[in-house]
C-alpha cells in the first residue's frame, strides 16, 4: 500500500511535432508492434492515429525499436474483437520538443465517470444495469498570471490552433502520464482583491490517458 501527494508534478505540453510517418502493419499482443519507416529511438514519445478506436489519438513511448519496426509500450491489443486484426494501421508523430507549464496552482479532473443502461423486462419487477461508455473527460488548470511565460504562450498558441495536443505528467514518485486533447484558454486574469490573479486553461481529452509507472 502506498499513498503520494501531488507536490512536484511537471506537467509539459508538446510544443513541436515531426511529420507523420505511415504505419503499415500493427500486432496483436501484449505490446502492439508497429511497421514503420524507423528513425526513433528508446523513450521517444509518438501520438497515434489508427483505425483501432481504443487506440486512435493517445500518446504513447517508443520501446526496443529496430530499422523497420517500434513498440507502442503498454499498448495491448490482445483483444482480436477490440482490437480487429490488420485493422491498426495509420500513422505516427514524433514529439520533437515540450514545453513545462510552470506557475501551476491547481489541476482537476473531470469526467471519465462510468454510464449505464437501466432496462428491465415485462415479467420484472426490478431494474437492471449494464455498463456503457465512460462520460467524456477532461481536465482544467490554474496558472498564476504572467503572460511572459513560456508555458502561458505555449497553452495560447495550443488553444488557437484547437489541434490535438499533447500533455505529459511528470510525476514525483517516478512514472509519466500521457494525455492527448484540444486546448482552450483564457487570458482574462481572474482579480480577486487579496488573491493571486491566475488563468486558466482546459483540455477536452481525445482519447484515454496513458500512464507508465517508471
Amino acid at each position: 500500500m502506498a499513498v503520494s501527494l501531488p507536490n512536484g508534478i511537471v506537467l509539459a505540453l508538446a510544443t513541436a511535432y515531426a511529420a507523420p510517418i505511415a504505419v503499415t502493419a500493427a500486432t496483436n499482443g501484449s505490446e502492439a508492434v508497429l511497421t514503420v519507416a524507423n528513425a526513433l529511438v528508446a523513450g521517444d514519445y509518438v501520438e497515434f492515429s489508427s483505425g483501432w478506436s481504443r487506440a486512435n489519438g493517445r500518446v504513447f513511448r517508443v520501446k526496443a525499436p529496430t530499422t523497420t519496426t517500434i513498440v507502442a509500450e503498454a499498448l495491448d491489443t490482445t483483444s482480436t474483437s477490440l482490437f480487429p486484426i490488420g485493422s491498426g494501421v495509420g500513422t505516427i508523430r514524433k514529439i520533437n520538443s515540450w514545453t513545462q507549464i510552470t506557475q501551476i496552482m491547481g489541476c482537476t479532473s473531470s469526467g471519465g465517470e462510468p454510464q449505464y443502461q437501466t432496462y428491465s423486462f415485462l415479467e420484472q419487477d426490478f431494474d437492471s444495469q449494464i455498463p456503457t461508455t465512460t462520460s467524456a473527460q477532461s481536465l482544467a488548470l490554474e496558472i498564476a498570471d504572467d503572460p511572459s511565460l513560456a508555458g502561458y504562450q505555449a497553452l495560447k498558441n495550443a488553444s488557437q490552433g484547437r489541434n490535438p495536443t499533447a500533455l505529459r505528467a511528470t510525476l514525483p514518485a517516478g512514472g509519466f502520464i500521457l494525455y492527448n486533447g484540444v486546448f482552450a484558454f483564457d487570458e482574462t486574469p481572474s482579480l480577486t482583491k487579496g488573491s493571486l490573479m491566475a488563468v486558466k486553461a482546459g483540455m477536452a481529452l481525445q482519447g484515454r490517458p496513458v500512464r507508465y509507472i517508471a
